[in-house]
This record gives structure tokens, C-alpha cells and sequence, in this order.
């Protein structure tokens, strides 16, 4: 079983507050604030929704290049952009949806078969599935 992690502190008040999310292999970290989130049009900071993004499109391509090769039509190319939108309900924010939007080049396959495989990945990339509402568990620990 592989587990892959990530982390975030926030500190202070939501809207006055600010953190940093990472990967849990130190790849990458970076800020995120109220205004990144739920204000800015191109925030200078990251946010929950974008993160979400980019893993559903990279996961997504992988997936949707292993379905083109198995049925005998391996890709040169994927690239996939996710868009995925915040909306503010009576209480409080939530995702609405998720768009997929890619373009493949991909030598000698008819359109119904690519559009097929496309939905067939959409499906089954793990990171699909988990956004369908997977068991959450949470350790809370407080401390000083």
C-alpha cells in the first residue's frame, strides 16, 4: 500500500490568518490565505481548489494515457487543465463541480473510441474516485 502526504499550518483568524500547504516530499510548499481562496482573481498564493485541480488533471492524464495504450493507441501528448468551482451555498462554501478539459494528440484513433477512453479515465483515476466521497477519519490532538 502506498501512502502519499501532504501538510498545512494555519495561523490566525480566517480572514486576517495565513498558512502554508506542502507535499509531504518537500517538493514543493507554499502560502495560502483567506484572499487566495475566496477573493482574488489571481491570487499571489495557492488554495485548496487549485491543489484539488491540478491532482485530478494529473492523475486524469496519467490514466487516460494507460487506457490509450492498452487499447492499442498509445499518446505523444495529453495536457489537462481542471477547473474547479468554489460557490458560496446558505451554509458556507462548497464545490459545485469539477471540468476536465484535455487535448491529446494521439496518431490514428477514431473520435468515438478517443472520447470512450477519455470518459472511461475520467471514471477510474483514483483521484476521481476519491473526490466521490471516500471515508474520511480524523486524529484531533490539542495541545498548550
Amino acid at each position: 500500500m502506498l501512502e502519499r502526504k501532504g501538510h498545512a499550518v494555519w495561523e490566525g483568524t480566517l480572514k486576517e490568518g495565513k498558512g502554508t500547504v506542502g507535499l509531504g516530499s518537500g517538493l514543493w510548499e507554499g502560502p495560502y490565505s483567506f484572499s487566495s481562496r475566496f477573493v482574488e482573481e489571481k491570487p499571489n498564493a495557492t488554495n485548496p481548489e487549485e491543489l484539488i485541480g491540478a491532482a485530478l488533471a494529473a492523475c486524469f492524464s496519467q490514466a487516460f494515457s494507460l487506457e490509450l495504450e492498452k487499447a492499442g493507441h498509445p499518446p505523444k501528448r495529453i495536457q489537462t487543465q481542471a477547473s474547479v468551482r468554489l460557490e458560496k451555498k446558505e451554509d458556507g462554501f462548497a464545490i459545485t463541480s469539477i471540468e476536465l478539459s484535455t487535448e491529446a494528440a494521439v496518431p490514428g484513433i477514431p473520435e468515438d473510441k478517443f472520447q470512450s477512453l477519455a470518459e472511461a479515465a475520467k471514471n477510474g483515476c483514483p483521484v476521481s474516485q476519491a473526490l466521490a466521497g471516500p471515508k474520511k477519519t480524523i486524529s484531533a490532538r490539542l495541545v498548550g
